[in-house]
């Protein structure tokens, strides 16, 4: 199963953080003390829709796949208009992977294969990974001194690293708990994508890498 077949979309109501940090009437904006250094620093938090795709025909995604994030961007514009920039941020993630691939552990080493329900029930067959995040965006905007609400559309790409894993099965027949599985590909990387208006965004990112490293069933590959 490969990360760069990862998609997730997610809806995200953020926060600027800048020269005019909340929405006034008329005679409050009289009053306030426009900065043309302003900037579009952002504190953000977003819940997602993972959806593996491009997956061997084995792998079928069971019930809800989420995620949630959270973190803080720095903006940094880099013409006299302020409506492009760079924006730098340091975030965590949430994700969990609700599908049919089991995960055995037998004498240190890890098993894969699907599931498909015939033999007993399951409850639960999920995958969870905390992540480190950084993302970089390339940010064009219709904001300025005295623009509260504004368009955005920001490019960019977004670095992660993989702190905690966790794979937890529940049937009829056991349970079973995995931590810190070593197949999981613990750098990850990707494209992104943000359109808003005000505050409210659609984002979406697209995995380049795999989910998993070299790890193989039967004929396929799951990388």
């Amino acid at each position: 199963m490969q990360k760069h077949i990862l998609i997730l979309l997610f809806f995200v109501a953020s926060y600027g953080s800048f020269a005019q940090t909340q929405k006034s009437s008329e005679t409050e904006m009289d009053s306030l003390v426009l900065d043309p250094k302003y900037r579009e620093d952002q504190f953000y938090a977003s819940v997602t829709y993972n959806l593996l795709i491009n997956r061997p025909d084995y792998i079928k995604q069971t019930g809800f796949s989420g995620g949630l994030h959270f973190g803080f961007i720095r903006d940094m514009p880099i013409n006299e208009l302020r409506n492009l920039a760079i924006g730098v941020g340091l975030g965590l993630s949430i994700n969990s992977y609700n599908q049919n691939l089991f995960i055995q552990e037998e004498n240190g080493e890890l098993y894969y294969g699907p599931l498909d329900g015939e033999n007993f029930d399951f409850s639960k067959n999920r995958l969870t990974n905390y992540v480190l995040e950084v993302p970089i965006e390339f940010r064009w905007r219709t904001s300025t001194m005295t623009t509260f609400d504004f368009w955005r559309i920001y490019p960019g790409v977004k670095f992660g690293y993989v702190l905690h894993n966790i794979y937890k099965f529940r049937s009829s027949i056991g349970d079973l708990t995995i931590t810190n599985n070593p197949d999981i590909t613990n750098f990850q990387y990707g494209l992104t994508l943000s359109v808003g208006y005000s505050t409210i965004n659609f984002n979406f990112y697209y995995g380049l890498n795999s989910l998993f490293s070299d790890v193989d069933y039967g004929d396929e590959n799951l990388d």
